[in-house]
């Protein structure tokens, strides 16, 4: 049986986080959830995801200052991140980018967007195969709806 993937999402407004939350729950993901940036990194200790959504602007610790702390640890080095925030001039889109984020959606962001980047970013970590040892043409990710 396939494992189901594990997403972190991290957002201190509780409409986003749950809006996110249930479109990748509706997806097939399994989610937990954060409402700042050091409860991100605790569930990332204990919790162990497959992909993180990050908002930029969260108490505690935000987004870039997350990033760089998943970037700067080997269990978490390879860890893909999506850095999701109303943020949208190019030196906020940098500032994410050099910190080490995969992907920056902006805020209002389309739920096909963000499950197409999902999608693609753990399939490339899955590598050329399903975790179920098939060549990926018929990948169940990929009939998932938000």
């Amino acid at each position: 049986m396939d494992r189901q993937p594990v997403v972190l999402v991290a957002d201190d407004d509780e409409d986003v986080l749950e809006l996110v939350a249930f479109r990748l729950r509706r997806a097939g993901y399994r989610t937990i959830t954060a409402r700042d940036g050091r409860e991100a990194m605790e569930l990332v200790r204990t919790e162990h995801p497959d992909l993180s959504v990050l908002d930029v602007a969260m108490p505690e610790m935000d987004g870039l200052e997350v990033t760089r702390a998943l970037r700067g640890s080997d269990q978490t080095r390879e860890m893909p991140i999506i850095l999701l925030t109303a943020r949208s001039q190019e030196r906020d889109v940098m500032a994410g980018i050099e910190a080490g984020a995969n992907a920056y959606i902006r805020k209002p962001f389309s739920h096909r967007e963000l499950r197409a980047r999902v999608e693609s970013m753990l399939a490339e970590t899955e590598g050329p195969g399903d975790a179920d040892g098939t060549d990926g043409s018929s990948s169940s990710t990929r009939d998932r709806t938000l």
